[in-house]
């Protein structure tokens, strides 16, 4: 009995140290990259902005009163509707892609996949600067509409929120398309096919049995989405030419311009707390973290 005691001892104490090893490196990153710089982020939220730009550490909860400033909230107002609209566009054209690649062969699918992530393995800078040369009154868009006669006089497509849009759905479609598609490949064609064979229409059996199981793939969409439109200021001050202030660019300025580093953490705390809320509603309809990853 004693001499299996001492093995068991021996071998939990195996296990133990092997677990350390296997998690402790990461557990040593998470802390110093994730855990401390979220948690002087908060601390900093609660400090006092000091004469050029100094930080003042006197507690205050003037930040977060500050964030309810009327110029504040139409910020956060038009970056909500940005981001709102963006999401909308990608979704509705996203979900028909995902339908269209869940339909092909599995090499010709992640071809098609592969052609969807393109944008993300170029500079972003590259792909606004491409956008700003189609969008401008002598762009390709322009060009080719009067070309065809469809209108005499060239459109503002640049530097309002129309661009801003485009630019965003460009960047973030396979956000989008990707949990979609591995939504609609894990639906059972079986169910389908028993929804027509008890008589359903086409149109009758997609809303009533397609797009619901398929939810938590679009909803992972709407998350991946939404919630970088909202701090993605690159595209906004690019393609937006400074009428488009998102609160990603409030934040940036905070930082940089302003120097209120206080300020700038509060705001980034209200943004990742509206993340952790939209996440959670997200896994608490059923939503599997996998699909976000």
């Amino acid at each position: 009995m004693e001499k299996n005691n001492i093995k068991k001892q021996k071998h939990s104490k195996r296990e133990t140290a092997s677990r350390i090893i296997m998690c402790g490196p990461i557990t040593v990153w998470t802390v110093l990259f994730i855990v401390l710089p979220v948690a002087l982020l908060v601390f900093m939220s609660f400090l006092t902005k000091g004469s050029l730009g100094r930080i003042e550490y006197r507690f205050t909860l003037k930040n977060y009163a500050e964030i309810f400033n009327p110029a504040y909230l139409n910020v956060l107002k038009e970056s909500v509707l940005i981001a709102f609209w963006t999401t909308l566009v990608t979704i509705l054209l996203g979900y028909p892609l995902a339908m269209v690649m869940s339909k092909l062969r599995k090499k010709t699918s992640g071809i098609v996949a592969i052609a969807i992530m393109l944008p993300l393995w170029v500079s972003g800078l590259i792909i606004t600067y491409s956008l700003v040369i189609m969008l401008n009154s002598s762009g390709t868009v322009n060009s080719f509409l009067m070309g065809l006669g469809i209108i005499k006089h060239p459109l503002q497509l640049l530097y309002n929120s129309f661009a801003v849009i485009v630019g965003m759905v460009y960047m973030f479609m396979p956000f989008a398309v990707l949990p979609m598609y591995s939504s609609i490949e894990k639906l059972d064609p079986a169910v389908i096919e028993a929804s027509e064979d008890l008589g359903a229409s086409p149109a009758r059996t997609f809303f009533k049995v397609q797009l619901p199981l398929t939810s938590p793939g679009i909803f992972a969409a709407i998350i991946l989405t939404f919630i970088p439109c909202i701090g993605y200021y690159m595209i906004a001050d690019m393609l937006g030419g400074g009428k488009s202030m998102l609160i990603g660019n409030l934040i940036y300025r905070q930082f940089t311009v302003s120097r209120n580093w206080p300020f700038g953490a509060a705001l980034s705390v209200v943004l990742a707390a509206i993340i952790l809320i939209m996440v959670r509603i997200y896994t608490s309809r059923g939503g599997s973290m996998d699909d976000l990853a």
